[in-house]
């Protein structure tokens, strides 16, 4: 098969980069090629080297994702290369890496600022790590908010003991801590979440109520309204998209539910432009 043909070429090619003493093994030792030998790679990663040598050679052997990540770290792919391992060897993405990234990408900051209409973008944690003008004209200034400040469900299920019976509010609640549990299930770094869930359980009865019931939502789309003091009432939808080049990141953009809105939204951006 080609992709087993293109494995064993990339893996070579991999262990062929690293110098020994990049890993703390003797440079000084006479060598026939350059790189690491593969029982060497098969020693780093923790494996025999009869099935490392298999799986190099690309016979039909299954390595699980934690053989395939300590390979990776192995031979030091990057994000990119580990990703492309785990696509030729079993035709998927790697799980979501357990580390914090919390930072866009330039071109990700160039779209929002771009963009005409609000955006922001989450980190694995529901922390808003990146937004547009739109989005600090009719949400908030989250420059002024401290990191831990940020966090998405923290601001939208704020406790009010007079929202608690609210409908439209309560919805809110059940909704997001449905596309919560989704997250949860699907996290690198369930012990963020896990903490994150304690605050809000401990802080918010509604938020406890619908944890309980266990509702899954994998997509958070719908329309809401906000009232911003200069121009009214701004009906949006609101939908989300993944980060194609950072995967734990997410994407939420916040389009004008009609003319009318859109019409107040432009108002609002010019009349922002105005005052400087």
């Amino acid at each position: 098969m080609r992709s087993r043909d293109e494995l064993s070429r990339f893996l070579k090619r991999s262990r062929s980069r690293i110098r020994p003493e990049d890993v703390g093994l003797p440079a000084g030792e006479r060598r026939r090629a350059k790189g690491l030998r593969r029982e060497e790679v098969a020693a780093l990663a923790g494996m025999s080297v009869t099935w490392y040598t298999w799986f190099e050679q690309g016979r039909d052997v299954k390595l699980s994702a934690a053989m395939l990540e300590r390979l990776s770290s192995a031979v030091r792919l990057t994000g990119e290369e580990r990703a492309y391992l785990f696509a030729l060897a079993q035709h998927r993405p790697p799980p979501l890496a357990p580390i914090a990234d919390d930072t866009v990408s330039p071109s990700v900051q160039h779209m929002l600022d771009a963009l005409p209409i609000p955006a922001q973008v989450l980190s694995d944690d529901w922390t808003v790590i990146a937004w547009n003008r739109a989005a600090t004209l009719v949400f908030r200034d989250y420059s002024r908010l401290a990191k831990h400040d940020r966090n998405l469900l923290k601001l939208l299920v704020a406790p009010d003991s007079e929202a608690a019976s609210n409908e439209s509010y309560r919805d809110r609640v059940r909704r997001l801590t449905a596309r919560l549990r989704w997250d949860y299930g699907r996290s690198a770094r369930p012990e963020v979440l896990d903490t994150l869930i304690d605050e809000m359980l401990a802080k918010s009865p509604v938020f406890a109520e619908f944890w309980e019931k266990m509702e899954i939502a994998a997509h958070f789309e719908g329309v809401h309204s906000i009232n911003v003091s200069a121009v009214g009432e701004i009906k949006f939808r609101h939908t989300s998209f993944a980060i194609e080049q950072k995967p734990t990141q997410r994407l939420l953009v916040f389009s004008p539910l009609d003319t009318a809105d859109a019409e107040r939204l432009r108002h609002l951006m010019e009349r922002a432009s105005a005052l400087g």
